[in-house]
């Protein structure tokens, strides 16, 4: 009898517990796994503890490591992101590691400026254009399409965009009712001319204009490819061509929508910058292209056409071959593209030896949402970065690597029902915009720590990585920069001083 009443008891308290986990809001793992769910919480709480004895260490795991994430995790809930008893990074066996050469007289930073980090730069500056503005944050949020992401996670982004301050791209799969949160977006599109085109699926500028016409669009991405799988098309399976997806892509619903790899609506040099331009005076808006980098004769070929001509786009997206949110061939994720700090490097040195550095804006993507990452990107020649799969973490990824299957168990990565209504988009837009927040505010740190007020003012050769156990070079050193490229003159520093002041 006795037994029966402890079972009762017990299976009672279950019960309550399991109703309580697919009630609340802050955990999409407990609403989607109701009960099972805590022991993901509970083996989380005793990894250090395991890991002296067996499994792997924190910089063990791909493509982010344990200590990664925890930094992203303790972002987003404004936890605490110290670290105790020093690092256990293998820093004089690890070449290539980053370390930042602080000053001996540290800028005196606000610590009250709510963590906002403006662009050095005018977007659309260098050609005039109509609607050239200056983007309100250093960090934004990468590409990542409705389609791939659900509509919770996409609706939890541009929330978190809104309060955070920072550009939402949308990704190639058009615009949604899930982007229009308040926060303001840069519409991408690629091959398959989502949200801009007709019914054979060319390419329809009357389209476009319509589609951001009456949208919070401040910019426009051509994207001619990817890091995931840079020179393929993309896939959506019949099954994830839902009605509203299908209205938004203007594609047929139930049926699987094939992305060509390569565009129609222009096929060389040339009739891409006329295909840039077309947009930009239509629109009004800056518009730029992004690309993995693989043969370099395109790039010196644009710069070239660039210079000749003082055409082109107003800013260049450059996604490293380790970037990942979409789903590829592995042969192609593994080894197509060049990793980022190559890619990058490349690039600027092609656009600068013509004296465009300073006219265009560049953008840096591929795992570069951690502080050091995204001022080394800074040091190679980005004005700003975009995070994807960090972003996926701040609003509850968990890297169960099912993105391409339509199980995510969170809900990020999934259409699915039961799975998507775990993920609550108020609650994970907080934690969206706090992990943007507090990654500028480390770029900000960093910036103080080496004596200047903005990340666009760190010398270059301050940045440095390790060469040998007993030497380091400064990155642009590393890569072939002229220290010249980099430099800021007295008039600059003063003008980005006064900016950093006026956001304070």
């Amino acid at each position: 009898m006795v037994w029966l009443i402890a079972l009762g008891v017990i299976v009672a308290l279950l019960v309550l517990l399991a109703i309580y986990d697919v009630t609340q809001k802050k955990r999409a793992i407990l609403r989607n796994f109701p009960i099972i769910g805590h022991l993901r919480y509970l083996l989380e709480g005793l990894g250090p503890e395991l890991r002296q004895y067996i499994v792997t260490d924190n910089d063990e795991e791909r493509p982010f490591s344990r200590d990664q994430r925890r930094v992203v995790y303790a972002s987003a809930k404004m936890e605490n992101t110290y670290f105790g008893f020093g690092t256990d990074n293998a820093i004089d066996t690890n070449p290539d590691y980053v370390v930042i050469r602080h000053s001996a007289f540290p800028h005196a930073g606000n610590h009250d400026d709510k963590h906002r980090l403006p662009v050095a730069k005018l977007l659309g500056e260098w050609r005039d254009r109509p609607q050239t503005f200056r983007p309100e944050s250093i960090v934004n949020v990468s590409a990542m399409s409705y389609g791939s992401l659900s509509a919770p996670a996409i609706e939890a982004i541009n929330r978190g965009a809104a309060i955070a301050g920072f550009l939402h791209n949308t990704g190639e799969g058009g615009i949604s009712s899930h982007h229009l949160h308040g926060g303001d977006l840069l519409f991408q599109f690629g091959t398959g001319y989502f949200g801009c085109r007709d019914a054979e699926g060319n390419f329809d500028l009357d389209n476009l204009v319509a589609t951001v016409a009456d949208k919070p669009v401040r910019a426009i991405e051509v994207k001619l490819s990817q890091g995931a799988k840079p020179g393929l098309g993309g896939v959506l399976p019949a099954e994830k061509v839902t009605p509203e997806i299908a209205q938004v892509r203007g594609v047929p619903v139930g049926q699987s929508v094939l992305s060509p790899n390569s565009h129609t609506a222009f096929d060389d040099v040339a009739s891409l910058v006329d295909f840039v331009e077309e947009i930009a005076v239509a629109t009004g808006l800056p518009v730029g292209i992004k690309s993995a980098v693989g043969q370099m004769g395109f790039w010196n070929e644009l710069a070239d056409h660039m210079a000749a001509t003082k055409r082109g786009p107003d800013f260049i997206a450059v996604d490293g071959g380790e970037g990942g949110t979409g789903a590829a061939p592995l042969v192609f994720s593994d080894h197509v593209a060049l990793p980022f700090r190559i890619a990058m490097s490349s690039v600027y040195k092609t656009f600068a030896e013509r004296a465009l550095h300073e006219k265009l804006m560049f953008v840096g993507s591929g795992k570069l949402g951690f502080g050091q990452e995204a001022l080394v990107a800074m040091a190679l020649g980005a004005d700003m970065v975009a995070v994807a799969r960090e972003a996926m973490l701040a609003i509850g990824c968990i890297q169960a690597q099912d993105c391409h299957t339509g199980h995510c168990p969170t809900g990020v990565a999934t259409h699915g029902r039961w799975l998507t209504r775990g993920l609550d988009p108020t609650s994970k837009a907080d934690r969206m915009a706090n992990y943007i927040m507090n990654l500028r505010y480390d770029l900000l740190k960093l910036s103080w720590a080496c004596g200047v007020s903005h990340p666009s003012l760190v010398p270059a050769d301050t940045v440095a990585m390790l060469d040998t156990p007993s030497t380091s070079v400064p990155v642009i050193d590393k890569f072939g920069h002229d220290a010249a490229w980099t430099e800021v003159d007295d008039d600059q520093r003063r003008t980005i001083d006064e900016l950093m002041a006026s956001f304070s």
